[in-house]
C-alpha cells in the first residue's frame, strides 16, 4: 500500500531549499515508523513536466508483455532518467515480473510454521553479508556472502527449518512461479492491443524543449541496443506543441510588421521618413530579447505575446518625431530655403524629442500593475508584462537616440545628379532616397482622408444630442454582449491534446483493457473526427 501526502509552501520558495527541509523531518520521523514502513520524497517536477510520452511496440510478434516491460523496466527507465534535466520515467501498462509463492496451507498447518516465519525466510535469503577480512598469505581477504536470488529455483531451496538433521525447504510447502503483479493501469495503442508506455517527466525549471531534444537523442541511441523487432513509438511529444505555437507567433510577429510598416509608408507617403519608424520596429524587437535573457525570460508564448502588442505602439515615438521634422522641412522649403536644413531638422527634434520619450515610458508603465500578480496568475502574465515593458523602453531610447540620427544621415533635400539615367528609373530612385515634402492640403492622402471625414464631422457638429445617444447606445450594446460572452482562463488552441478517459472505480483490468480496445475502434474508424492516434 502507497498512501501519499502533499506539503504546500508559500509561492517563491525554492522548491530544492523545501525538500531538504522535508527531508530533514522524514529522517527524524524514520525510526519512529513501523517496521516495513518507508518515507520517499517524490520527483523534482512539476505538474506540467509531462513532457513526452512513447510506447514500447513489437512488430515481430515475439516478444511478450512481460519482456517488454522488463526492458523498460530495467533498461529505457535508467537510461532515460540520465538524461540532463529528466526527473523521473514512469511506466504505463503490463505487469511488473515478480517471484510468486503459492503456499499450501494443509502443507503449512502439517510443518507447524506460519506465513510470518515462510516472509522471514525469504527476507532472509536475499541479501549480501559481510564477513570482515581475512589474513592469508601475507594478504587480507575481504569475505562477503552473496545470496541474492537469481531465479526461481533459489527460492525454492531455502531452507525453512531443520528436523532430525533434515531441512525443510520451501519446495515442501509451496509453488514458486514467475508471474505479474496486480496491474493497477492498461495502455493501449490504435486499438491494437496493450503495449507497455513510458512517461518522461522533466525537471522543475528546465527548458522542455532541450528536454525532449535531449531524450529522443538518447533514444535514438538506444535504438541499435533494442531486441530485433522492437521499437519505440512516440505518442506524446510537447516540442510538437512549443514548435508550432512559437512558429505561429513568428509568424503573426512578421505579419504585424509588414501591415504596420505599410500603414506608415501610406500615411506619411515619404519612403525617407518612413523606413526610421520601419527600421525602429526589428530594432527594439532584437533588442528587447537581451534584458529578457539576462533576467531569464525566455522566447514563450507569453513574453511574444507581451512583444507582438507592443508593435503598434513601437514606432508611436518615431512617428510623432518623423512628421513633426517633415512638417518643419516642408514649412522651410516653401519659405525659400533659409539656413541649413539640419538646423531644422535638429530644431524640430529638441521640439518633440522630451514629449516622445516620456510618453512613451508612459504607456510601459500602464502595465506595471500586471506585477503585482502572485501565484498562477503571476507566473502566467509576468513574462507578458516584462517584455512589453522592455520593448516599450528600449522604442523610447532609440526614439532619441537612433532614429534622429539615421534622419540626420540619409535627410537629402535636393535631388540625386543622375541626368545620365533613364528618367523613370531617376524619378524613382530620387523618390526612395529623398522624395517630395507635401503641404498637407496637398498631401495625396490626407487629401482622400479629409473629404471623407469632412461631411460627417460637420453633420456631427449640427446634430450633437444624436450622435451622443447613438454612443451611449454603443456602450450599452458592448455591455450587453460582455455579460454572455464566454470566459475561461485561455482561448481554446488548435493542438495536439491528450485524453485520459476515466471510469467508474473497482472495475477490472481485463474489463477495463476490452473498454479502452473498444473506445480506440470507434474513434479510428472514422466516429470522431480529427483524431490521429489514440
Amino acid at each position: 500500500r502507497v498512501l501519499f501526502r502533499s506539503v504546500l509552501f508559500e509561492d517563491g520558495t525554492d522548491p530544492y531549499w523545501a525538500r531538504s527541509r522535508v527531508l530533514e523531518y522524514l529522517s527524524k520521523i524514520q525510526a519512529r515508523l513501523p517496521a516495513g514502513v518507508q518515507t520517499e520524497l517524490g520527483p523534482d517536477a512539476t505538474g506540467v513536466g509531462w513532457v513526452f510520452e512513447y510506447a514500447l511496440v513489437d512488430e515481430s510478434g515475439q516478444h511478450g508483455l512481460a519482456e517488454l516491460r522488463s526492458l523498460q523496466d530495467w533498461f529505457l527507465r535508467y537510461a532515460l532518467q540520465s538524461v540532463p534535466g529528466v526527473a523521473e520515467v514512469a511506466t504505463l501498462g503490463g505487469g511488473v515480473k515478480q517471484y510468486q509463492v503459492t503456499v499450501d496451507p494443509a502443507r503449512l498447518r502439517q510443518s507447524g510454521l506460519t506465513l510470518i516465519d515462510i516472509a522471514s525466510a525469504l527476507r532472509r535469503s536475499n541479501g549480501e553479508v559481510g564477513g570482515r577480512l581475512l589474513e592469508l598469505s601475507g594478504k587480507e581477504f575481504m569475505i562477503r556472502s552473496r545470496g541474492y536470488v537469481r531465479g526461481a529455483e533459489d527460492l525454492r531451496q531455502i531452507a525453512l527449518r531443520s528436523k532430525d538433521g533434515a531441512p525443510l525447504r520451501l519446495q515442501d510447502l509451496a509453488q514458486v512461479a514467475l508471474g505479474p503483479d496486480l496491474r493497477r493501469g492498461v495502455a493501449d495503442l490504435d486499438g491494437r492491443g496493450e503495449v507497455i508506455g513510458g512517461i518522461v517527466v522533466m525537471r522543475h525549471g528546465e527548458n522542455a524543449l532541450q528536454v525532449i531534444r535531449r531524450v529522443k537523442e538518447r533514444l535514438r541511441d538506444l535504438a541499435r541496443s533494442l531486441p530485433p523487432g522492437v521499437k519505440v513509438v512516440p505518442t506524446y511529444d510537447r516540442a510538437e506543441l512549443i514548435d508550432r505555437a512559437i512558429d505561429t507567433l513568428r509568424a503573426k510577429l512578421l505579419e504585424e510588421v509588414a501591415i504596420v510598416s505599410l500603414v506608415i509608408l501610406v500615411f506619411l507617403w515619404h519612403l525617407p521618413s518612413a523606413v526610421i519608424p520601419i527600421i525602429t520596429i526589428p530594432v527594439a524587437v532584437l533588442l528587447s530579447f537581451i534584458p529578457m535573457y539576462l533576467l531569464g525570460v525566455g522566447a514563450n508564448l507569453m513574453s511574444l505575446s507581451g512583444i507582438a502588442i507592443s508593435i503598434g505602439v513601437l514606432v508611436d515615438g518615431a512617428i510623432v518625431e518623423v512628421e513633426n521634422a517633415y512638417k518643419k522641412l516642408e514649412e522651410w522649403q516653401t519659405a525659400g530655403r533659409p539656413g541649413d536644413f539640419h538646423e531644422v531638422r535638429l530644431r524640430a527634434l529638441q521640439e518633440v524629442g522630451p514629449s516622445v520619450f516620456f510618453s512613451l515610458l508612459v504607456i510601459a508603465v500602464a502595465f506595471l500593475p500586471v506585477f503585482s500578480l502572485v501565484e498562477q496568475e503571476g507566473r502566467l502574465f509576468r513574462p507578458l508584462a516584462l517584455s512589453k515593458n522592455l520593448a516599450m523602453a528600449i522604442a523610447a531610447v532609440l526614439a532619441v537616440t537612433l532614429d534622429p540620427a539615421l534622419r540626420m544621415l540619409f535627410t537629402r533635400m535636393d535631388p540625386l545628379p543622375l541626368h545620365h539615367w533613364p528618367r523613370p528609373l531617376a524619378w524613382l530612385v530620387n523618390q526612395a532616397v529623398v522624395g517630395t515634402y507635401y503641404p498637407e492640403e496637398r498631401h495625396p492622402v490626407s487629401r482622400v482622408l479629409q473629404r471623407a471625414y469632412e461631411p460627417l464631422c460637420r453633420l456631427a457638429l449640427r446634430r450633437p444630442y444624436t450622435f451622443v445617444v447613438l454612443a451611449l447606445l454603443l456602450l450599452l450594446s458592448g455591455g450587453y454582449v460582455i455579460g454572455r460572452t464566454p470566459t475561461d482562463i485561455l482561448p481554446d488552441v488548435d493542438i495536439p491534446v491528450i485524453s485520459v478517459v476515466w471510469t467508474y472505480g473497482g472495475l477490472p483490468a481485463r474489463q477495463m483493457e476490452q473498454q479502452i480496445t473498444q473506445f480506440s475502434e470507434y474513434s479510428l474508424a472514422g466516429n470522431v473526427s480529427d483524431i490521429k492516434s489514440l
